[in-house]
């Protein structure tokens, strides 16, 4: 494609040949022509004139084309169609081709990423009357591209619209826009770059770590305005709008460093911050674009200086000269007022001030810088004139002269309140703010202190922790939690009495660390002073609470030689107390050690249980207790490990709960529960209900509802089919998904049901709020019926609630037709156990149930 070039590749015209002819001609009618005078004078002033505009127009080209060629930067003259007419110097060089392969060929041979229509937005812009610019990659004669932003702008030449088109060349700045982002990312200082409205732009690594924030936090949420409160360097309240970006946009003008506190309410967090922040302006703008914030973290800093300007603001410096040859000892008022009035004659009236220790230690600093010139500077403890403590900086130097003799003059310093704000701050490091007691750390120094020191022979550690705390303080709330660990703190401490340090190591976990030297029985006497200590109710408001503990006893140097050790086996033996007995106590053998180290090797053989393929379910008959009809099953659990052997599921479900395999564990339950009654269906046997048992674990770590669809559309299942039994801690535990969860399992079809209801913190306001069918009568209190008067009594009243709710009841654990008839008489419709059948594989499950269907 060819297009009319500008005349001489430019677009000013030149002196061209027609021009020199016309001159010719003329020239020649006037020495030939036998003309006129008036008519030769007329020939000679036109070709003067054509001579003349000549001449003009060849001083104009050379002017464009010098100020064409001395632009720096690549720029083409284009048609509407874009066909390059003219290129300079500058970007013959930048495109490394010859002229004749650029001019007259279309634009696609310096831009070859143009769509077909990339001149139809060009020409749009310039119409409007505005420059159109664009970043693309230009190409050289060698084929290597290079990024560029281009202006264009439109003109008219000889009746045609072409455009002028200057390309600036960014590899420079795209290099200098890495280097700015890698320094940005390596210097130390936090910097943030926010936008003309403060909107955060960017942030580097150290503005995330100074403020808090790490690689997981989605950094504009972590800056959310709700989270954080500002106050300036005296602590008053500022906004937004005080801060040093904000002044910044406003002025247009950099802010020199200004040292503000932000509290992260989250957190409970107060940082101190320097902050100072630069202006960016766009190339010719007057308002900043962006805002460069510089900030480093001095909340030390701060913390420092805020203690230094407290104690010189109260400190009350007195001075004293002591004249060595004659002991005579001058002081100033202050000095006198912070010795509390004494007279003070000699350097013995100063001594005197002192207790013993720190009296010898003023003496030798002052023979010192006598005999040595070695300047005094001392902390030292008196005793004023009431009795009360005093705490004394004495700072001094010596000075000789032999014609005067010497003396030592100094500055003497009441310290006693920032001495008395130390200890406050000993204390409160090793004190736990809510009870009272030793914290965590006061309590491993102490521990690892006793037992370095030989003289207090063998330690022994209680861990103790509070059964069904975490249900109180889920049901009643935080407030009321607090009151409980207080109220236990006290019992605690008063049955250990003098004979025991007392700590609370964490949570609703306390420990006791007593010598037992001269007592071997003191760690089980305290234990069981606890123990009675906690067998009175608690009482919050007008609810009363049974808290009980279990405690865990390890002694050194038999159960451990280092604190940690000896705590990990006490809270080994705490749980094993747990796991027997609640309100009990029990000491760490070497028994419960190997215990420790079998639990430790199940549960790496139970981690691989199910890729192994070691487990099975066997299907327990659920039946109407009437006539006997088999109306659903219950799938069981069972492992047959290739090293040990049969395990119970009471052996390893709570070690799943512990560790989270049951997550694992019951997702495959599910998948195997529909498999097996999708298989039962196929042979025939219709669509059998199974109850599967579900840990609270599965709300808290997966979609439980999206796991059970998939699994039931695998296998081409409606939602009736599966029976869903959770434990009582699903309602006290309330994950705020889980009234969702019911409501979508509920509204796929399965029965919902709380098992072993009765045997944990039934919260009856949980029963009324989650949408569940139906309460799973345990086997605790059916085992007892008829004959045990209290069983007979929570059976007829978790009957009632049922009946009240319009749940349905299930019994388990009948084993006796006395069992059976009891149920019946209650209005327990359904049940199961050992005097209908055990858990049975499914083969014979199937046999059992054939001759029904």
């Amino acid at each position: 494609m060819t297009s009319r070039p500008l005349p001489d590749e430019a677009a000013m015209p030149p002196a061209n040949d027609g021009t020199a002819q016309i001159v010719a001609s003329l020239e020649a009618a006037c020495r030939d022509l036998a003309l006129p005078a008036a008519a030769r004078d007329l020939f000679a002033r036109a070709r003067d004139a054509l001579r003349a505009a000549s001449s003009d127009a060849e001083a104009a080209r050379l002017r464009y084309h010098a100020l064409f060629d001395a632009v720096p930067d690549p720029v083409s003259i284009l048609d509407e169609s874009g066909i390059v007419l003219d290129l300079n110097r500058a970007g013959l060089a930048a495109y490394r081709r010859p002229r004749e392969e650029i001019v007259g060929q279309p634009i696609e041979v310096l831009n070859p990423d143009l769509p077909k229509d990339h001149m139809r937005p060009v020409l749009e812009t310039l119409n409007r009357g505005e420059t159109y610019v664009i970043e693309v990659a230009n190409m050289r004669g060698d084929g290597t591209r290079f990024p560029v932003e281009v202006h264009s702008a439109g003109f008219s030449h000889d009746g045609r619209r072409c455009v002028v088109a200057v390309a600036r060349d960014l590899s420079a700045r795209r290099v200098a826009e890495l280097r700015y982002g890698q320094l940005l990312e390596v210097i130390d200082k936090g910097v943030l770059v926010l936008d003309d409205r403060g909107r955060l732009v960017q942030a580097n690594a150290a503005a995330m770590r100074i403020l808090g924030a790490d690689e997981h936090h989605d950094f504009q949420d972590y800056l959310r305005a709700g989270d954080w409160a500002m106050v300036d360097e005296g602590g008053r309240p500022i906004t937004v709008e005080d801060l040093p970006p904000a002044d910044t946009l406003r002025t247009g003008k950099a802010t020199e460093s200004r040292v503000l506190g932000l509290y992260h309410r989250p957190e409970r967090r107060l940082r101190w911050l320097s902050v100072s922040s630069v202006p960016l302006f766009a190339p010719g703008g007057r308002k900043p674009v962006q805002v460069l914030s510089f900030f480093s973290d001095v909340t030390q800093l701060k913390r420092d200086s805020a203690l230094f300007d407290r104690a010189q603001s109260l400190a009350h410096i007195g001075g004293w000269e002591w004249e060595v040859d004659r002991d005579a000892l001058y002081m100033t008022d202050e000095a006198l007022r912070i010795l509390g009035g004494r007279t003070m004659r000699s350097v013995g009236d100063l001594l005197s001030a002192l207790v013993r220790d720190d009296r010898i230690r003023l003496e030798t600093a002052l023979e010192q810088a006598i005999s040595g010139n070695r300047p005094i500077d001392l902390e030292v403890q008196g005793t004023r004139v009431d009795g009360n403590p005093l705490w004394l900086r004495i700072i001094g130097e010596a000075e000789i002269n032999r014609s005067e003799g010497t003396s030592i003059t100094g500055t003497l310093q009441d310290i006693t309140e920032r001495k008395q704000e130390q200890e406050t701050l000993r204390v409160r490091a090793r004190t736990d703010p809510l009870t009272g007691l030793l914290n965590r750390d006061a309590m491993l120094y102490e521990l690892e202190t006793r037992m370095r020191d030989a003289l207090h022979g063998g330690i022994a550690v209680l861990y103790i922790d509070l059964d069904r705390f975490k249900m109180v303080n889920d049901v009643l709330g935080h407030a009321a939690g607090d009151d409980l660990l207080n109220a236990a703190a006290r019992r605690i401490a008063r049955a250990a009495g003098t004979e025991g340090l007392v700590a609370r190591f964490g949570g609703d976990e306390f420990l006791v660390a007593c010598n037992t030297r001269d007592d071997e029985a003191r760690p089980e006497r305290i234990a069981d002073a606890i123990l009675e200590a906690f067998s009175e109710s608690f009482r919050f408001e007008k609810e009363e609470f049974a808290i009980t503990a279990s405690i865990g006893i390890a002694r050194s140097p038999r159960d451990g030689d280092r604190p940690q050790v000896l705590i990990q086996n006490a809270d080994a033996a705490m749980y094993d107390s747990k796991r027997r007995i609640l309100n009990g106590r029990q000491a760490f053998t070497p028994e419960l050690a190997q215990s420790q180290e079998n639990r430790l090797r199940m549960e790496n053989h139970l981690r691989r249980a199910a890729d192994n393929d070691e487990f099975r379910l066997v299907y327990q008959p659920q039946v109407d207790l009437r006539d006997g009809a088999t109306v659903a099953a219950e799938a069981l659990i069972r492992w047959q490990n290739h090293q040990l052997g049969e395990m119970r599921p009471d052996h390893f479900i709570g070690h799943a709960e512990t560790t989270g395999d049951i997550v694992r564990i019951g997702g495959w339950v599910l998948r195997e529960a529909c498999r097996q009654v999708a298989e039962w269906r196929d042979a025939g046997l219709g669509i059998i209900r199974v109850a599967v048992n579900v840990s609270y674990r599965q709300f808290l770590v997966e979609d439980l509802a999206e796991t059970i669809r998939k699994a039931l559309e695998e296998h081409r299942l409606p939602g009736s089919a599966l029976e869903l039994e959770f434990t009582e801690r699903v309602l006290i535990e309330d994950a705020p998904d889980t009234l969702r969860t019911f409501a979508a399992l509920r509204e796929m079809g399965m029965i919902l049901t709380i098992d072993d209801f009765g045997e944990g913190y039934s919260a009856l306001n949980y029963l009324r709020r989650l949408p569940i069918h139906g309460l799973k009568l345990s086997q605790l209190f059916v085992e007892g019926v008829p004959g045990n008067h209290s069983d007979v009594a929570v059976c007829q009243a978790v009957a009632g609630i049922a009946r009240s709710l319009g749940l349905g009841l299930v019994a388990e654990g009948i084993e006796s037709e006395a069992q059976r008839r009891f149920m019946l008489e209650l209005g327990v419709p359904v049940g199961q156990g050992f005097l209908f059948a055990p858990g049975l594989p499914p083969d014979e499950f199937a046999r059992r149930l054939a001759p029904q269907r």
